[in-house]
């Protein structure tokens, strides 16, 4: 069965333009530098967020916690949100790699409040941990876009505190074409940005750390160090190319399809969609109380629609390169016959 991947954006597969490109990338050692597709790839990725370099890493979480490697001293602190990628999904790994303690703040859109930033920037006194760092992410994984004027609010505090600011824009082009500005718009608001090549820019494997020139010198030894000298990775980079080139400019019809996709779901009885975290290419949906999270995934996956399992009784559907209107179509219809009174869910 050739099903509907709504789970995630991640699940995308590479075009056909990115498979060519990888198996006719010219390729060297990236360890050694000589790799000329990685090295170009590094240079465009500088270019479009408007930094002095780049560096191409596996994955976001690999990205995100090299940075926090990199600018933060072992038993510091970082400021960020309680429910950001870094805090929530990245298995703990910043007590691990970068040995640094976290300080969240309440922050379920994205945005940490400006006098909670500030209440807990550490003094100097050695009964505390040192403020190293502050992250934000934008787009937030709530499917909402965090306002280009309230990131000036967090870079202007951080340089009065002297702090760097770490952005993981996994989905950076989303909110920029959300935004209505450059990636570079946003990313001159923090020090170091991580975006992902994958997800809604289809490239199969990568991330790219970029800032300035001497924090990304030091993030390359820190990168060997992880384990991400990676040797011939200009097959990976060359899709990578592509997925900045080309695929950076179409997220718009991503988010076209999602607020498509919401609408239709919005007509389903029983079926209440969260029409204010529209931003970008994620839809959220609550369902009935008391419905089987696990019997709703396996009810429309039986029809051809993969989704996962709701959390706490809602349920995020994410657009991409391969779902056009014809999937959502489909996924909407497949929907209303599970929620079916037909269907027994356990409601």
């Amino acid at each position: 069965m050739q099903y509907i991947d709504l789970r995630s954006d991640t699940v995308t597969w590479p075009t056909e333009a990115m498979r060519t490109a990888m198996a006719q990338a010219p390729v060297g050692d990236d360890v050694y530098g000589d790799d000329p597709t990685v090295n170009e790839l590094q240079r465009l990725a500088a270019e479009m967020t408007g930094k002095e370099a780049a560096l191409f890493v596996p994955s976001g979480t690999f990205g995100n916690q090299l940075a926090l490697f990199t600018w933060c001293p072992r038993g510091s602190e970082v400021i960020l949100g309680e429910q950001c990628h870094i805090m929530q999904h990245e298995a703990g790994a910043a007590s691990v790699i970068a040995g640094v303690q976290t300080r969240p703040i309440f922050a379920p859109d994205g945005i940490l409040p400006l006098g909670e930033i500030e209440a807990r920037i550490r003094g100097n006194d050695i009964h505390y941990p040192p403020t190293s760092l502050i992250c934000l992410e934008n787009a937030h994984s709530s499917g909402r876009v965090v306002p280009l004027s309230y990131m000036k609010e967090v870079s202007a505090l951080a340089r009065r505190s002297s702090l760097p600011v770490h952005l993981d824009g996994a989905r950076l082009f989303n909110a920029a074409a959300a935004l209505g500005v450059s990636a570079a718009d946003i990313a001159a608001q923090a020090d170091s940005v991580m975006f992902c090549l994958s997800k809604g820019l289809c490239a199969p494997v990568g991330s790219m750390l970029v800032g300035p020139r001497e924090f990304i010198e030091k993030a390359r030894r820190k990168r060997k160090i992880m384990g991400g000298g990676m040797r011939q990775v200009g097959i990976l980079a060359a899709a990578g190319l592509i997925a900045l080139k080309e695929m950076t400019g179409r997220l718009a019809e991503d988010h076209a399809n999602a607020r498509y996709l919401a609408n239709k779901l919005a007509q389903i009885p029983g079926i209440r969609v969260d029409m204010s975290a529209l931003d970008i290419n994620m839809v959220f949906f609550a369902v009935p109380e008391g419905i089987d999270g696990a019997a709703f995934a396996a009810a429309l996956r039986a029809r051809g629609v993969l989704v996962n399992p709701p959390e706490a009784g809602q349920c995020r559907l994410v657009t991409h390169y391969w779902i056009d209107k014809s999937a959502a179509d489909a996924a909407v219809k497949a929907v209303a016959e599970v929620f079916d009174r037909s269907v027994a869910l356990g409601a």
